[in-house]
Order: C-alpha cells, then sequence, then structure tokens
C-alpha cells in the first residue's frame, strides 16, 4: 500500500485536502467512497486510485462522464505529482502540499540550468508556444516519454514491439508524404497533407484508440 494525497481545485469541494490517504482510494458521489464529491456529473463510484509496485494508477470505473487527465480524456494512467484530474465539474491535483512544492523547485531549477547553460529551445518547442497549440489540453505526460513496460515474457516484449513499430512506420510513411510535397511546392513553407495521407492519420488514431480499449477492457 502507498500513501497519496488530493487537493480540490475546484467544485463544491474547493480547497478540501485529502492527505495521506491509503491506497486503494476510491472516488465518487457515494459516502462510501474515500473522496465523495457532490456533483451529479460524478458517477456513484467513479474513479480508483490504486499502488502497483511504487506506481500511483488511476483507473476510471467505466463512469458516465469519464475521466480527464490534464485535460485529456484516460481509462488507466500512470499519475505524476502536479497531474490534474478533472471528474464531472471537479478538479483535483495529485500530490501533497510538500510534494509540490518540490516538483516546482525541481522544474525552476531545470529551467535555470537550461538558461545558465544557453541551451537553444528546438523549434519544435517553438512551434508548441503557437495560439493553435496554446489551446488544445495540456499535456497528458508533463514528464515526458512513459517508461516501457518492464518484466515481460519475450511474447509480450515482441508484441510491444511490433504494436509501436506499427504506430513508427505509419507516422514515417505520412511524414515522407508531406515532406515530398512540400518539396515539390516551395511557395508555402507550411506542411501539407493530401487527403489519403490524413485519412491514414485519421486511421492510425482510429487503431490506437481500439487497442488502448483491448488494453484497458480485454472483456470487450
Amino acid at each position: 500500500m502507498a500513501q497519496v494525497s488530493f487537493q480540490v481545485l475546484d467544485g463544491l469541494e474547493r480547497g478540501v485536502v485529502f492527505a495521506e490517504l491509503e491506497t486503494p482510494v476510491s472516488i465518487g458521489r457515494e459516502d462510501d467512497n474515500d473522496i465523495r464529491l457532490n456533483d451529479e456529473r460524478v458517477s456513484r463510484f467513479h474513479a480508483k486510485i490504486q499502488d502497483d509496485d511504487g506506481h500511483v494508477i488511476l483507473t476510471d470505473l467505466q463512469s458516465t462522464n469519464g475521466t480527464r487527465v490534464n485535460g485529456h480524456p484516460v481509462q488507466v494512467h500512470v499519475l505524476q505529482v502536479g497531474d490534474q484530474i478533472q471528474i464531472g465539474r471537479c478538479i483535483l491535483v495529485y500530490g501533497s502540499r510538500e510534494e509540490l512544492a518540490r516538483k516546482v523547485a525541481e522544474d525552476e531549477k531545470r529551467s535555470g540550468r537550461l538558461k545558465v547553460s544557453g541551451t537553444v529551445v528546438s523549434p519544435l518547442e517553438d512551434l508548441l508556444e503557437e495560439p493553435l497549440f496554446a489551446e488544445m489540453p495540456g499535456e497528458l505526460f508533463p514528464n515526458g516519454v512513459p517508461s516501457p513496460p518492464s518484466g515481460l515474457s519475450p511474447l509480450q516484449t515482441a508484441q510491444v514491439s511490433d504494436l509501436l513499430a506499427y504506430v513508427h512506420s505509419n507516422l514515417t510513411n505520412v511524414l515522407l508524404v508531406a515532406e515530398s510535397c512540400v518539396q515539390e511546392n516551395q511557395e508555402g513553407a507550411d506542411l501539407r497533407l493530401p487527403r489519403e495521407a490524413w485519412l491514414r492519420v485519421q486511421q492510425l488514431q482510429m487503431h490506437l484508440a481500439e487497442t488502448l480499449k483491448k488494453v484497458n477492457d480485454p472483456a470487450s
């Protein structure tokens, strides 16, 4: 078991701190939940928090209105300190005041190192500051790329490798088509996709959604 803390940022319970709760923790509208949220958009038993080998996992319990982390809908998600969880009209932040203070200090220190070392921000990071991206939900993985699973069997390793290779190869093909279009039309700097390539990206997104559903709910 692990101890977890949450602070309510918005909703009727705004300002309430749920400190050092022993996992597993249930979240919902019913009185029997460890974290009770008084909101008709919250399901009776909406989500659960559990510990798995030191990792804190949030699972949506097939709620009516779903669960979002940093603005993104999730079924299962490994929480990081500072993640904002939206359940109904309630917003909770994961982490105690001490944990959040440490994260802020670490972020400031890391940002300071970048400035002192003179590291140049990459064009991609510049692009993400543009208004188009600024209006999108926050980062689902603010701490970077999630760690790959460990302790897999040879078959599981091959299956995960094949799945990632499938996504990578499809995106590579689409980007090659887009770059080819730019080379043929040098007038504009915008990267434009032919309709067929855009449909392939949408199809890839659909396949990923179907795969995530199978992983999160094998019986479906």
